[in-house]
This record gives C-alpha cells, structure tokens and sequence, in this order.
C-alpha cells in the first residue's frame, strides 16, 4: 500500500472584501482571533465572521484611495508558544500582499490572539501602522522574555480594549502599550468602559475609530482630533484614552 504523505497545510489570503480598486495603493491585513495552543485548522467562515463587518466598512472608506482588504487564513488555530505560527501567517501574508500589488504600505489588524499576531509581525518592512482589537496578551513571566516591542519602532499602533474584558486583560494590554511607548512615541490605546471582549456594546464607534486610524496612517488623511490628542498625550493619558459614546457621527474638528 503505498505511502500518503500530508500535505502541508499552506495560510491563504480570502477573498478581497467590497469591489477591488483597480490600482492598490494600500492594504489592510485582518487577523482573526485564535487559540493559546491548537494544532486544529481553523473554519475560514468562523474566523472570517469576527473581522468581516469591520472589513467591509474599511473597504468602503478606502475604495476611493485604492485600498485593498483580506482576511487571512491561518494555517494552524494556536499561536503555539514559540512556533508563533499566527505571527507566522501574518508575515507571510505581508508578503503576499506585495507579490500581488507591490510596494504598498500594509495595516496589519487584529482581533484577540489576531492581536498579538499583528502587534508581532509589524516588523515586516511593507507595515506601517497596526490596529489590535482586544489583543491577547500573554500574562507576566519572570521566567519567559516579555513580549516584544521593538517591532513597533516606526510604525504608527493603536490598541482598542474594553475595560469588562473578560477573555482578554484589557491591563495586559496596557502595560504592553506603556512599554512600547518608551521606543515609540507614535502608539495610543482607547479604552471602551463597560464593553467586553467582542466590543460588541460601542460596535460602531469602534469601527469608526478604527477606520478613522487607517484612514490616516495608510493615506494621510486627517485624524480626529481624539486619535490625534491620543497619540501626544504623555502616558498614561495617551494609553487611557476613553473612547466616547457617538463617536464617529462628527469625526471631523
């Protein structure tokens, strides 16, 4: 009987999400949320499901620019300790992102362990700015190296957490933003009080928040005025920064 080798399980880029732009000039990366340790492969539906609202609503905003936006299949659910393997995927899809439209800058934004990934894999040269939702964070180890920051160098970074996070600590979150804050000046984080870990509560305020902080960093439009207060502010104003109910109905000064 002969021998069945298994296949290499390979991440893929989905489908671009809206209309493509004929000519990209950008591109936004979505990562889903994963798994600590899982050898599992992910349901592309499922994991598309936590980022494709958010997708969608960049995808219309950025038509008019030139952006193009996917949502990338991991190979593996887990981050897999040091395998990395989200991270993993998240660069490769850099990669491809400029195989397929060249020399384009790329906002890598993650949910959850998608999160971690994107704050992970900024080190790749084509990511300018990252957006993490949620973001898991690993706890305090005096045993295992702190999370890493100096990736974060040059690249603009804004984190969303819900102070009634349950899954994710939404503190993990702000002592990683303080320590990158320390290499980069460029990083703000908001927080949404009483929402959880979907951010489900404020939806639309921080979709617009979110396509407010791309918009910016990818094609050089104007921030609000609460990112760009965000951005300036000393910590830990600049890292606690309260993302206010209604907003995104006036994002404009």
């Amino acid at each position: 009987m002969a021998h069945q080798v298994t296949p290499v399980r390979q991440a893929r880029l989905g489908r671009a999400l809206g209309p493509e732009p004929t000519s990209v000039s950008g591109a936004v990366l979505l990562l889903p949320g994963g798994d600590e340790v899982s050898s599992r492969k992910p349901s592309p539906l499922l994991a598309a499901a936590s980022v494709r609202a958010l997708g969608r609503r960049l995808a219309r905003a950025g038509r008019a620019d030139g952006l193009a936006v996917h949502v990338v299949h991991y190979r593996y659910r887990g981050w897999n300790g040091s395998e990395a393997q989200l991270a993993h995927d998240a660069r490769w899809a850099v990669d491809e992102v400029v195989r397929r439209y060249g020399d384009v800058s790329v906002c890598l934004a993650g949910v959850d362990m998608g999160g971690r990934a994107a704050l992970r894999a900024a080190d790749h040269e084509a990511v300018n700015s990252v957006l993490a939702l949620a973001p898991w964070l690993p706890e305090d180890d005096m045993a295992a190296p702190p999370e890493p920051v100096r990736q974060l160098s040059g690249r603009r970074v804004l984190i969303v957490h819900g102070t009634n996070d349950e899954r994710t600590d939404p503190e993990l979150s702000f002592r990683f933003a303080a320590r990158a804050k320390k290499a980069n000046r460029d990083i703000c984080r908001f927080e949404v009080h009483a929402d959880g870990h979907g951010l489900h509560q404020y939806r639309q305020e921080v979709h617009a928040l979110a396509e407010d902080f791309v918009m910016g960093v990818l094609f050089g439009r104007s921030f609000s005025r609460p990112v760009e207060d965000a951005l300036v502010a000393p910590p830990p104003l600049g890292l606690r920064m309260p993302l206010a109910a209604g907003f995104g109905k006036s994002l404009r000064r």
